[in-house]
């Protein structure tokens, strides 16, 4: 007597592989804070690399640049035109010099020639997430790094 060998059909495997994909998915999704936890580190990196490129603009240039930010309005603006909006699920807030301020409410970090600045930082948060965008006022470093929700 001959036994026919069983074996797994092709539908059964993926089967298998999609569900072991769809789990994977939630995993990675409860593990790194879902997408507002993705977006909230985008747009850090985002406004992070945009302070650098100012830096870098007024060291190139010789000519002091600035870097402005609206938490109101939820839009930040830098050198040669570049701006962007900030996703209405971030909070904002921002810490800096009032003297450079364009206007009520409105932020500016100013980077100058020798690469210092007037110093801030921009802090975005979302549920109980936050990163904190440091800008030194010595050396006009630009750090990006976890912090605390401010209340």
């Amino acid at each position: 007597m001959q036994r026919k060998a069983r074996g797994v059909s092709l539908l059964e495997m993926l089967l298998v592989i999609a569900l072991l994909a769809a789990i994977s998915v939630l995993a990675a999704g409860a593990m790194s804070g879902g997408f507002t936890g993705m977006q909230l580190r985008s747009e850090a990196k985002q406004i992070t690399a945009q302070l650098r490129y100012t830096r870098t603009r007024a060291i190139a240039t010789g000519v002091p640049q600035r870097f402005t930010i609206d938490p109101q309005a939820r839009t930040w603006t830098a050198p040669d035109n570049r701006h962007g909006e900030i996703p209405t699920k971030l909070g904002i807030s921002f810490t800096g010099a009032r003297e450079v301020q364009p206007q009520r409410g409105e932020g500016a970090i100013v980077f100058f020639p020798d690469g210092a600045s007037t110093g801030g930082r921009v802090q975005l948060s979302a549920k109980r997430s936050a990163m904190d965008i440091d800008v030194t006022w010595l050396t006009g470093e630009v750090r990006l790094r976890r912090g605390e929700v401010s209340r």
